[in-house]
Parts: C-alpha cells; sequence; structure tokens
C-alpha cells in the first residue's frame, strides 16, 4: 500500500490565486506619493496657518500609497508563488514579472523547474539474495505547489527518501544478472527497469505534487564482501557458455564432413574408422591449441 492509497489523507489541491500585475499598481502607488506631496505643498504654501484637511489628506494618501508598495513580489520564470491569508491557502500564482497582491497576504515562493537528483549508494539484496550497490539519477520537478508546500514537511527531503526507498524495492525485484538470459535482471534490462522505477516513483511522489520527467540506475555492482566470489562464477558461467556452444557447432561440422564424404563416394569408412575420425575431428575443433598435422605415408589400414 502506498502513501497515494490511502483514503483519509486529507491532499490540498493548487488553485490560480486571485493577484494584479506589479506595473499598474507601481504607477498607482507612485501617483499616491505624488498627490500626497502636492497635498502637502498646498496646505503649508499659505501665509497663515496650515489647512488641516489638507494635511490630513495627504498624510492619508502618502500612507496609501507606501502601504501599495509592501505588496510587491517578484516571479522568476520557472518559479511559483503561493497565497495565504492567515494560514490559509488561497491559490498560486504562476505569471512571470512584477506581481501585487494585498498587503496582508503572505507570499511563498517554490520553483517548478527540473531538478537532478543522483541518490547515494545503498546497499540492497537482489531477487536471488546477493547483496548489491544501487544508485540512481532522478529528473524529478513540482506539478502541484500546493501539494508540495502544505502536504508534506518538506518535499526535497521526500524525494530523496522516496527514491532510496523505490531504489530498493526495484533491486529486490530483481536478479542481478541471467547467464542465460531467460528473465529481466538488473543488469542486462536497464530500459525495463528505468521505467519501471520511474513508474514507482511517479506514484510515490504524487502525494507531494511532484512528477518524474526521466530517472535510471547510475551504479550497479555486486557488494565488496561478494564481487570476487561472484566474479569467478560469472567467468565460470562464461566458459561453461562458450564451451557449449563450441562443442554445438563442433558436433555440426563433424556431421556435415562425414555426411558429404558419404555422398561424394570419397571414402568408405567402417564404425570403428568413423569413430576415431569423429574423435579426431572433435579433438581439432574443440581443442584450445592449434593441432600439429601427423602425414600418413602408408595405407589406410
Amino acid at each position: 500500500m502506498t502513501l497515494s492509497d490511502t483514503p483519509s489523507l486529507n491532499r490540498s489541491r493548487e488553485v490560480p490565486a486571485s493577484t494584479q500585475s506589479g506595473y499598474v499598481m507601481l504607477l498607482v502607488s507612485l501617483i499616491m506619493v505624488l498627490l500626497a506631496g502636492w497635498l502637502f505643498v498646498n496646505a503649508v504654501a499659505g501665509q497663515g496657518e496650515p489647512d488641516g484637511l489638507l494635511v490630513i489628506g495627504a498624510l492619508i494618501t502618502g500612507f496609501t500609497g507606501l502601504f501599495i508598495l509592501t505588496g510587491f513580489y517578484m516571479i522568476n520564470p520557472n518559479e511559483a508563488a503561493a497565497i495565504q491569508l492567515f494560514g490559509a491557502y488561497k491559490g498560486t500564482d504562476r505569471t512571470e514579472g512584477l506581481r501585487w497582491v494585498l498587503p496582508w497576504l503572505a507570499r511563498k515562493k517554490i520553483a517548478v523547474r527540473a531538478n537532478n537528483v543522483i541518490s547515494q549508494t545503498i546497499k540492497v539484496n537482489d531477487a536471488r539474495g546477493n547483496p548489491i550497490e544501487m544508485a540512481a539519477q532522478v529528473v524529478w520537478r513540482v506539478t502541484d505547489t500546493a501539494q508540495a508546500l502544505f502536504d508534506v514537511d518538506d518535499y526535497r527531503e521526500f524525494v530523496t527518501a522516496q527514491i532510496e526507498a523505490a531504489v530498493r524495492s526495484i533491486g529486490s525485484r530483481y536478479p542481478y544478472d541471467d547467464i542465460e538470459h531467460l528473465e529481466v535482471t538488473l543488469r542486462g534490462n536497464h530500459e525495463e527497469v528505468g521505467v519501471e522505477l520511474r513508474a514507482a516513483l511517479i506514484e510515490r511522489l504524487s502525494v507531494a505534487g511532484i512528477t518524474v520527467d526521466e530517472c535510471g540506475l547510475t551504479h550497479l555492482a555486486y557488494a565488496p564482501e561478494i564481487a570476487g566470489a561472484m566474479l569467478r562464477r560469472q567467468q565460470a558461467e562464461a566458459v561453461i557458455s562458450a564451451r557449449k556452444k563450441l562443442v554445438e557447432g563442433a558436433v555440426t561440422m563433424v556431421e556435415m564432413a562425414l555426411t558429404q564424404l558419404s555422398e561424394k563416394d570419397v571414402v568408405h569408412l567402417d564404425d570403428e574408422r568413423r569413430a576415431a575420425m569423429v574423435s579426431n575431428l572433435m579433438v581439432v575443433l574443440c581443442g584450445e591449441r592449434d593441432t600439429q598435422p601427423v602425414v600418413n605415408a602408408g595405407s589406410l589400414y
């Protein structure tokens, strides 16, 4: 059972936030400040007492203009800002450039660009119980800012933990290698294993509003304590496999030679001489050293 299967989990959902263009509000703020200065100058320009109404108007206008300045914020490319009102989520602004909201609304920025992570090398027991070392490279990005910010404590640490868990799960599901190539292995089927690892990560990270663009294994090896023994076993299996192919080819060649000798009536051999020829041909074809020919100057018998 994964986090995405938990029915009681109260998930957040990203919605667009109601924000304004910062350039328009910057113009409004400048107009308010200039208007406040003009009112204040007119209030004290007379010979008598300053005009109280103009002074109050200048103070209010000037304070309003300065107060507007506290609502500005900047959104860079591939960045978003979650808007909150006293802790309540009010939406996400993804529009680039200078933006503005009411000053009492909090803005929490989050990057939505692609992130590349190479996990630490971990030790896993494969499907046959052999200890192996694995590490993965994952390209991920945030797709739902509300889930990333409010459904998990720290979405970056969450990604790291889930990558390790997914790598352990995949590593224990398949054997490291199979000399007979009869099953999916970690070493021989990188694409299949990478596809399954990506699907597992997408499922695990969906609770945090994160998707995986690509992933794959960057390190795969037997653990040091068995690396030497497994290397010798691989070498032995390779030698056995090569010998098997060699014998199969030699038998085919001997059979072809005897058949052609018989069909073309080159020589007639009894069973004993046929067996001797088969033995000699097998020695020649399967031997690891060059053969030394022997010239028979006498009769065949």
